[in-house]
C-alpha cells in the first residue's frame, strides 16, 4: 500500500469516524478526520487522495459538499459516499454530485476498504497515462485526438471526440445535456438538448460492443462507466 495515500472521512458521527479511521490506518493508508462538511472544507488540501463522505450532516449536506467541491471549487478528489439512503434517486443523486461510489449503511469494513482501493486504483491509472484516458477497452488520446477501441482506430468528429472525453474523463459521474452544453459549447448562442441526444447515439454506435460505457439515467444525464 502507497503510504502517500490520504483519506479524509466525514461523518458526524464520532463512532463511524474512530472505526474507519482505526481500521483504514491498519490497512496502511494515511487518515485525517473531518466531524462536519463545513471542518472539511478547512482540512481538505492536496495531500488528500480520497473522501468518504456521509450524506446526512447537521448543518452542510454530504451531497452539497460534493456539488461545491466539483462545481465552486473544481476538486476532483474521489468520492465515496457513506448513507444509510439507499434509494435509487438517493444513488442517482450521489453520483449527480460527483460521487465516485457509493456504499451503504450498515457498512462491512472490509467492504470500504475494497472499494477504497479500486477508486483509488482507477484514479491511479488515470494519472499514469496522462494526456491518455484508458478505460476497459478504450484508449482516448487527448494529444493526437485519436480514439482505439480494442486496439483498433475509430474516427471521431471533433465534437464527438470532446463529448467522449469529458464524460470518459470524470468515470461515475452524471452530466446532465445543460452540462454538457454549457462545457462544449460555451460559444454557441443556442444549442437544442437534442443536439447532445444525437452525438451520444453517434458516439456509442462507434464504441460498438462497448456502447453501453456510456449510458442515460432518467431525468438526470450521462454517465461513463467502463465497469459494466
Amino acid at each position: 500500500m502507497n503510504m502517500e495515500e490520504k483519506i479524509l472521512i466525514v461523518d458526524d458521527e464520532a463512532g463511524i469516524r474512530e472505526i474507519l479511521q482505526f481500521n483504514l490506518e491498519n490497512a496502511g493508508y494515511l487518515v485525517d478526520c473531518a466531524a462536519s462538511a463545513e471542518e472539511a472544507l478547512e482540512i481538505l488540501n492536496e495531500s488528500h487522495s480520497l473522501m468518504l463522505l456521509d450524506v446526512m450532516m447537521s448543518g452542510m449536506s454530504g451531497f452539497h459538499l460534493a456539488e461545491m467541491l466539483r462545481n465552486e471549487l473544481h476538486n476532483q478528489i474521489p468520492i465515496i459516499f457513506l448513507t444509510a439512503k439507499t434509494e435509487q434517486n438517493d444513488l442517482l443523486t450521489g453520483f449527480s454530485a460527483g460521487g465516485d461510489d457509493y456504499i451503504p449503511k450498515p457498512f462491512s469494513i472490509l467492504e470500504v476498504i475494497a472499494r477504497v482501493g479500486a477508486v483509488l486504483k482507477r484514479t491511479e491509472r488515470l494519472k499514469e497515462t496522462g494526456n491518455c484516458i484508458e478505460s476497459g477497452s478504450i484508449k482516448i488520446d487527448l494529444t493526437t485526438k485519436m480514439v482505439h477501441v480494442d486496439g483498433q482506430p475509430v474516427t471521431f468528429s471533433k465534437k464527438e471526440f470532446e463529448v467522449l472525453s469529458l464524460l470518459a474523463s470524470h468515470p461515475g459521474q452524471i452530466f446532465s445535456r445543460e452540462d454538457i452544453i454549457s462545457e462544449l459549447w460555451k460559444d454557441a448562442p443556442y444549442v437544442l438538448d437534442r443536439t447532445v441526444d444525437v452525438h451520444i447515439a453517434r458516439i456509442r454506435s462507434k464504441l460498438g460492443t462497448y456502447k453501453n460505457y456510456i449510458t442515460n439515467r432518467s431525468g438526470y444525464g450521462y454517465i461513463f462507466n467502463s465497469q459494466v
